[in-house]
């Protein structure tokens, strides 16, 4: 079976480290905020000026005032910073984020990212998508491993306008985990359920395979 939202949120906070300054996207990557391991302390960053901002509010603690990028009523750590956007994007700019996790409509085997539009629907703008995966040292996608027909968005060449081009390292999907080197994605981890066999032929893009692939752990 594909994993949840919430799964694909938990396995990425599994790659959060002690120390680290994080930006979450808007959709999937939100819920990271909610699955930081316990035993590590890190700093979540939102582009619209908050540093130190913690898991979503419950309705007795909800704050209307505090919000993330994505416009979702959001807490604020013990120690949080608030500042505005151009603090906010010097510090985007400078390499001050060590990890940005975004969702994405594609992602293509040299790594480029398409995440903001799709030519013909409404958009709602870049944001700060662009400054980020220029500005970090990291970047996990969060995304669906295929579209609602089946067909893959793990592709050869992203057909959609670019958000970063040579930017992505690691991609966890409701299938699966991979790691992109060198123009080919490591097949890492699988959903609980879910064979080789259903990633490969839901991935375009190079896929290897080494040995027996784990299910991931939860």
């Amino acid at each position: 079976m594909s994993l949840t939202k919430e799964q694909i949120a938990q396995r990425i906070a599994k790659e959060l480290k002690d120390g680290y300054y994080v930006n979450l996207g808007i959709g999937i990557p939100t819920l990271v905020a909610n699955y930081v391991p316990k035993d590590i302390e890190i700093m979540l960053q939102s582009e619209n000026g908050l540093l130190g901002m913690g898991e979503f509010p419950t309705e007795e603690n909800v704050d209307a005032d505090l919000i993330n990028a994505g416009k979702q009523t959001v807490t604020a750590a013990p120690g949080a910073a608030f500042f505005d956007s151009a603090t906010s994007f010097a510090m985007i700019r400078g390499g001050h984020v060590d990890l940005t996790v975004l969702g994405a409509f594609e992602v293509d085997a040299k790594g480029d990212l398409a995440s903001w539009m799709i030519p013909g629907k409404l958009v709602k703008g870049m944001g700060g998508a662009m400054d980020l995966v220029a500005g970090a040292e990291n970047i996990i996608v969060a995304m669906t491993h295929a579209n609602k027909h089946g067909e893959s968005k793990i592709l050869n060449q992203c057909s959609l306008p670019l958000t970063g081009v040579n930017c992505v390292q690691m991609v966890v999907t409701d299938l699966a985990v991979m790691k992109l080197v060198d123009g080919v994605f490591h097949l890492l981890e699988r959903a609980p359920g879910v064979s080789v066999e259903e990633i490969k032929e839901k991935t375009q893009a190079p896929l290897k395979v080494e040995g027996d692939v784990p299910e991931m752990q939860f």
